[in-house]
């Protein structure tokens, strides 16, 4: 095949005839280059798939990262989850290869690989798993042209005349900068969505550059992340962050709930309202300790726009300016709330963001004096699922090596952080986790492998305080993480240590790390609860399912276990019926007329349960 010739767009209302066009223009050996998160067309995706499936001969090789599913629980989740589908997730169609693919039945002449996985959800899928390819975010580039694709498919804002990259310029920028070059030789094919807004930076593309254009007439609803409840656990962990981050510095959050919390504490901060409860905590806290609000203002350069850097825009803490930014970012999937908000910025703050491909925003190389200039004082705030004693951190898979999601980004910030005059990554998890009745410590003594390994330590954070690792004997470092572990584990903590000869024999866990308890850090936040909601942003869960949440998790641990359930069924018969039983009832489909069985029976019981604690936690 000779060089894929561009010029002015052919232009689609019908995603079939669009599809067809491709292979007419292709040949039957399709390689797509597919964005990741919202990035895919999913219309148009869907018909080249379709194709694929009713013509044998027809090869599709996809490769992409974060496929995009609404969930499908079982149980009592789906009788939460199920209702109210649409108006938490979005009305997002099914991507016909995720479904092929979970189904176990993706015919043989489409293969998918991906470099990131939408958190837990491809657990025990063996398609998934086995044609998963381990890369931090900057090398997807790389391993993509290896792959030599002939296709990306992208979804696009603007117009024919005016094609806009808008939520993901993330590897897109990259690719189309390589074909302008002559690297690279591929057909790009965009559906529109009005939905999407129009951003700067790279996102602004010639019209030239596309060469199918899908306008359906009904577009499909954006993808909604719905905000989950703030745990007292990650407002003290966001707490801890915000007295950690200099004005006039640089930032990066993540997605989820502690996203929000972090920004959320940073709001507390510029509002004056931190010093109270920091001045409260029982436990460490960073050497620096700043609760002064920000004036200067923080430069925001991130992977991925999330709701939380938004927010710190919108309240004037975003605001250091370079090149005209006071954000770069690589690509965005968030709430519906927040595309609604992105749309709607004054053109004067949507000029502010600056779409960038991650080859700017996760790494230094290329203008990298200019880059050093403007992230002073940067920090990088992560998360990770566990980390061990040495500072070791895991984050992307289990201890099998199934994968949970992947590594992404995550080391090009640690990398970063030690790269820049003053730069910082910062950890964050949990100190426990419970799953099946069993509560766990997710710090540990090892684990089979790593995701950030024990040489890059640094800042890891929890509920429990701050462990500044850098620099430290692996003593110090011990030390220093056991006295943010929760107090159940921290004695086993400090055997293993010592029997490895990695602490001294005699080693005490000091008095002060000694009360690092759930019941302690409830002591601490709960007289300002006021301040620290349990949805700092909001959320599309109504109030009934906003009381559900904490009742189905409780639910969901003590039901892993016999005595859990036999506890769930007794207080079900002798405790009281809690005033929102009804309702609670009601939406989960277990009406006065419906049997339910256990189930019903279990709910209630979760449902008393909760309702006498908080009673004895009111009084």
């Amino acid at each position: 095949m000779g060089p894929i010739l561009r010029g002015e767009p052919q232009r689609f209302t019908d995603a079939e005839a669009a599809a067809e066009a491709i292979v007419e223009r292709l040949g039957t050996d399709i390689r797509v280059a597919l964005p990741l998160g919202l990035g895919k067309p999913v219309t148009l995706l869907n018909a080249l798939t379709r194709l694929a499936c009713d013509n044998p001969d027809m090869r599709l090789t996809i490769f992409t990262a974060l496929t995009l599913e609404v969930p499908r629980p079982q149980g009592l989740r789906r009788r939460f989850l199920e209702p109210a589908s649409d108006r938490l997730f979005g009305a997002y169609p099914e991507i016909l290869y995720a479904r092929l693919r979970r189904e176990g039945i993706l015919p043989e002449n489409i293969r998918v690989q991906e470099f990131f996985l939408m958190a837990g959800r491809l657990l025990g899928n063996r398609y998934a798993q086995e044609h998963y390819v381990p890369a931090n975010y900057t090398h997807a580039l790389d391993i993509l042209v290896g792959k030599r694709p002939n296709l990306l498919l992208q979804l696009m804002a603007g117009s024919a005349g005016a094609p806009n990259l808008s939520c993901n310029t993330d590897i897109s920028a990259d690719l189309l900068r390589l074909r302008a070059k002559g690297e690279m030789d591929f057909l790009l094919a965009g559906e529109r969505n009005k939905a999407l807004p129009v951003l700067h930076g790279d996102a602004p593309i010639v019209p030239d550059e596309v060469a199918i254009w899908l306008d359906p007439p009904e577009p499909f609803e954006l993808f909604s992340l719905p905000k989950m409840p703030v745990s007292r656990a990650d407002h003290a962990i966001s707490l801890h962050v915000a007295g950690l981050i200099p004005d006039g510095g640089t930032l990066q959050i993540g997605i989820g709930e502690l996203g929000d919390a972090v920004a959320h504490a940073m709001t507390l901060r510029q509002a004056g309202k931190t010093r109270t409860i920091q001045a409260a905590c029982p436990f460490p806290v960073g050497a620096e300790g700043w609760t002064e609000p920000f004036e200067t203002g923080l430069y925001g350069v991130t992977e991925m726009l999330v709701d939380g850097m938004l927010r710190l825009l919108e309240a004037g803490i975003v605001k250091r300016e370079v090149d005209g930014a006071a954000i770069h970012a690589g690509f965005f999937l968030e709430c519906r709330d927040f595309y609604q908000r992105l749309r709607d910025l004054p053109p004067e703050q949507r000029h502010k963001i600056h779409m960038k491909p991650v080859s700017f925003t996760n790494a230094l190389y290329g203008d990298e004096e200019a880059k050093r200039a403007a992230r002073r004082g940067a920090r990088f705030v992560n998360a990770g699922m566990k980390a061990t004693v040495l500072g070791a951190v895991i984050s992307d898979a289990v201890e099998d090596g199934q994968v949970v999601s992947g590594v992404g980004g995550q080391f090009n910030f640690v990398d970063q952080a030690f790269a820049l005059e003053g730069g910082r990554s910062i950890i964050t998890l949990n100190a426990t986790r419970t799953s099946g009745g069993k509560t766990e410590s997710n710090i540990v003594w090892d684990f089979p492998h790593c995701t950030i390994p024990w040489h890059m330590r640094d800042i890891i954070i929890t509920e429990y305080g701050v462990a500044d690792l850098r620099g430290k004997t692996d003593a110090a470092s011990i030390s220093a993480m056991i006295g943010i572990a929760d107090s159940r584990f921290q004695e086993q903590l400090a055997d293993k240590a010592k029997g490895a000869g990695k602490l001294p024999d005699s080693y005490r866990v000091p008095e002060r790390h000694r009360r690092n308890t759930p019941e302690v850090l409830a002591e601490w936040l709960d007289p300002f609860s006021d301040a620290l909601p349990a949805f700092p942003f909001g959320t599309d869960f109504d109030d009934t399912e906003r009381f559900l949440l904490p009742v189905l998790s409780e639910l969901k641990n003590m039901s892993a276990t016999w005595t859990g359930k036999l506890t769930l069924l007794r207080d079900a018969l002798i405790c009281r019926p809690h005033p929102c039983e009804k309702e609670a009832l009601d939406r989960m489909g277990f009406g006065p007329d419906v049997d339910g069985g256990l189930s019903k029976w279990a709910l209630r019981g979760a449902l008393r349960r909760f309702g006498e604690r908080m009673t004895r936690t009111e009084a």
